[in-house]
């Protein structure tokens, strides 16, 4: 899902929510989430998941069109871990199949 399917489908669930005021929402809580990460807040959203950062140290690795040593500094990365609910919520439930051609329909169920 994108930000913006995302904003489309709580305007269609909220109809009293203008579509302007949901890409808002949306802007401000995805902002919040990012001001926290950068001031290195750890953020946990109980039966989702939490967000935090791991450090990765400086290293020296190799440019992969010449080979030659290339020294890369240490950083921060974002780290999302998926909750317990989440994780089983996934696990239970089979992924959403696109839906296929009619012709392929027919070919599958003739198997």
């Amino acid at each position: 899902m994108t930000k913006s399917e995302l904003i489309a489908r709580l305007a269609a669930r909220y109809p009293q929510l203008v579509a302007k005021d949901a890409e808002y929402a949306v802007k401000m809580i995805l902002d919040a989430m990012t001001h926290s990460l950068v001031n290195g807040q750890r953020i946990e959203i109980r039966g989702f998941g939490s967000f935090g950062l791991n450090h990765r140290p400086a290293r020296v690795g190799r440019n992969p069109k010449s080979g030659e040593r290339v020294h890369v500094p240490e950083k921060y990365v974002p780290h999302f871990k998926a909750g317990k609910e989440l994780r089983e919520r996934v696990d239970g439930e089979p992924p959403e199949q696109p839906a296929a051609h009619p012709e392929l329909r027919q070919v599958q169920t003739q198997r």
